[in-house]
């Protein structure tokens, strides 16, 4: 591809506005189908920003051996659970997908190779908070994959490059948890709201306090931050869209939290948006 292709590629995103850049605790796939206080914010963050003109998503359900973007013009719903009931099975969101925004993300993170993805889709990790954020399903949507064999500091890294989309109207979505720790999980407890394990309680002060000072290199480096971050964080996958979404931050953006609450002792919803 030369300049004037890759310009051309860019010229269709334009935008007078920088698009702020959100990082969503997901929870539960019911998510997707219950009216709950959580959806209720996802959807109240939808009305605070502009309407995008296309959306990348960092999901924590796509981990891959390398990275990939999705490419398809119209990615299908991955149903990538079990157990639920059959009505959350029925739930499709037909969002058109940006084979254009693809490659234009590929070009952006080079060196770094991301290769053109034409059979992954729509995890529950993007739809489940998509269909309340853009119920109707107008906005091209696509998927960044996180490589499992990188380092926090990698990913950090590599989410800068994608600042310059912010202005040409693209929301970049990172979609987690940052506590997640399911085999501590207490059922009996998991619909009260503010129910939190002392280590979890610990482990979201710590974190929201490093990102509201914007002690980034603390959330990286999150396996030094002493047990309450190790419980919280036993597996890496929910954790790293969140750093996904801090490297877009710049130095002068604040930064909210939404959502920010723990269920079932072991879990939080804890949700921010960046600029």
């Amino acid at each position: 591809m030369n300049l004037n292709e890759f310009s051309n590629i860019s010229d269709g995103f334009k935008t007078t506005e920088k698009m702020p850049v959100l990082f969503l605790g997901h929870g539960s796939p019911m998510n997707a189908v219950e009216e709950n206080i959580f959806v209720q914010g996802f959807r109240n963050i939808s009305k605070e920003i502009p309407k995008p003109n296309a959306i990348i998503c960092i999901s924590a359900h796509w981990l891959t051996d390398g990275t990939f973007v999705t490419a398809m013009e119209n990615p299908k719903t991955i149903h990538d659970f079990y157990g639920f009931p059959p009505e959350l099975f029925e739930v499709q969101y037909p969002a058109k997908g940006s084979p254009d925004l693809a490659k234009e993300t590929q070009e952006i993170l080079a060196p770094n190779f991301v290769e053109e993805d034409h059979n992954w889709g729509l995890d529950h990790g993007a739809w489940s908070v998509l269909k309340h954020l853009y119920p109707n399903a107008d906005i091209p949507v696509i998927q960044l994959s996180i490589d499992y064999r990188k380092p926090p500091q990698y990913h950090f890294d590599l989410a800068k490059k994608l600042q310059k989309l912010r202005e040409k109207g693209i929301l970049i979505i990172g979609s987690g948890n940052i506590i997640h720790n399911l085999r501590m999980v207490d059922f009996r407890n998991i619909d009260n709201i503010g129910y939190g394990f002392d280590w979890a309680i610990e482990a979201r002060e710590k974190t929201n306090n490093m990102i509201l000072d914007g002690d980034f290199q603390s959330l990286i480096d999150y396996q030094k931050q002493g047990t309450a971050l190790q419980y919280a964080v036993p597996t890496p996958d929910h954790y790293l869209p969140l750093i996904y979404s801090l490297g877009l931050k710049e130095k002068t953006e604040k930064v909210s939290l939404f959502n920010d609450e723990l269920i079932g002792g072991s879990l939080s919803m804890t949700s921010l948006r960046i600029g």
